[in-house]
């Protein structure tokens, strides 16, 4: 899931390379982002299915789905309302109950070790982003767009098919997956969801136009992969280290410290990476950064649950990412083309769009900061 989203940057870049295809950046994007906020716009749907039918059998039918994706979108390559019924809606809805169930299962298993169980399953998640983009663009090349596609689709159905029939439930989710409104009263509970609405418009705007702006500088499509992989490399060692760190030091200074880290690089150091070696340190640096949040977040949404509702409460608080998974890397995209970046053989232009990804990072960064002094404002606590 993790990797098929990463690697939507190296797909879109080659899309728009098809002279027959006639639909720009903006456009595209969407399609992308649209999987991205069906993946946590259901996560209520999935937990329902998962108290009704079990998390084996739930899993398996969103395998189905989301291999379904990429295959049928093949064959609608040059038809931008199928590759959003195909790649978006079809990808999004499989992506959502398989991260429902990610974040959901380690709870029932794990307690005071949950961050480190976290950063192992969501580490899994850097892997296929490491591989995928690489994977596509040989692929690509190798034997063209449409195959590459199907290729995928069968690899995620024969992957994720027998990974979905070794899941296994400590206890049925029952009332547990119910959503409880009242969380919201919490003034910590309802800034870390607003730190997370704010927080995503930026997260998948790297990986999304990286290989687009490594393009305008000049450098090749292999290029462009190798940095997505680079920072998909990145976020596994990014999650692995955020686990540990959020069991030693709490998640909430973990996540802190990611956001910070995010909203640094961004306005710091892409701005001036005008050629290879300092994307590459942008890349390296965003990507542990941004692998870090998808573990330091749901464990600190678990951390700020009452007892027995940490699954209730993250299935709640990412129902607030889906307008930024919507609309965050197309407001990139639509900052990008109206300045004219994507023909542009310079870095100028796209700081428009980076500005804006660190601004927002920078506001989310705010929000985490409020919900650990409503917390405890003793800054050396443990939280």
């Amino acid at each position: 899931m993790n990797g098929y989203a990463t690697t939507w940057g190296v797909l879109q870049t080659a899309i728009l390379q098809v002279p027959s295809v006639k639909v720009d950046v903006r456009t595209l994007t969407f399609v992308g982002s649209l999987a991205l906020a069906c993946a946590v716009s259901f996560g209520m749907l999935a937990n329902r299915l998962m108290r009704m039918f079990g998390a084996r059998y739930t899993c398996l039918v969103a395998v189905v789905l989301f291999s379904a994706g990429p295959i049928l979108s093949s064959f609608t390559l040059h038809n931008i309302g199928g590759l959003f019924c195909t790649s978006g809606a079809l990808v999004g809805l499989g992506s959502s109950i398989l991260y429902t169930a990610g974040n959901s299962l380690p709870v029932q298993w794990f307690s005071s070790k949950l961050g480190t169980a976290n950063g192992l399953v969501k580490a899994g998640g850097g892997v296929g982003a490491t591989v995928l983009p690489i994977a596509a663009q040989g692929l690509i090349d190798a034997i063209g767009l449409p195959w590459t596609l199907r290729t995928f689709g069968f690899l995620i159905l024969a992957t994720g098919a027998p990974c979905a029939l070794l899941l296994n439930e400590r206890a049925s989710l029952g009332s547990a997956a119910r959503l409880d409104w009242s969380l919201l009263k919490s003034i910590p509970f309802l800034s870390l969801c607003l730190a997370g609405a704010v927080s995503t418009f930026a997260l998948f705007v790297p990986p999304f136009f990286i290989p687009l702006f490594a393009s305008s500088l000049g450098l090749s499509p292999s290029t462009g992969a190798g940095l997505v992989a680079g920072f998909g490399l990145s976020t596994t060692v990014g999650r692995m280290l955020s686990g540990v760190a959020c069991d030693q030091i709490g998640a909430l200074n973990t996540l802190a410290i990611t956001m910070l880290t995010i909203a640094a690089s961004m306005l710091a150091i892409w701005p001036v990476s005008s050629s290879l070696a300092p994307l590459v340190v942008f890349a390296a640096i965003n990507g542990a950064a941004n692998g870090s949040f998808f573990v330091a977040m749901p464990t600190a949404m678990a951390a700020l649950a009452r007892p027995g509702r940490a699954t209730a409460a993250m299935s709640l608080a990412t129902s607030f990412w889906s307008p930024g998974y919507l609309l965050g890397a197309p407001i990139a995209g639509i900052l990008i083309s109206a300045t004219g970046a994507a023909g542009s053989s310079r870095i100028e232009p796209y700081r428009l769009a980076i500005f804006y990804a660190g601004g927002v990072s920078t506001a989310g960064l705010a929000f985490v900061f409020v919900t650990r002094v409503k917390v405890d404002a003793k800054v050396l606590k443990k939280l």
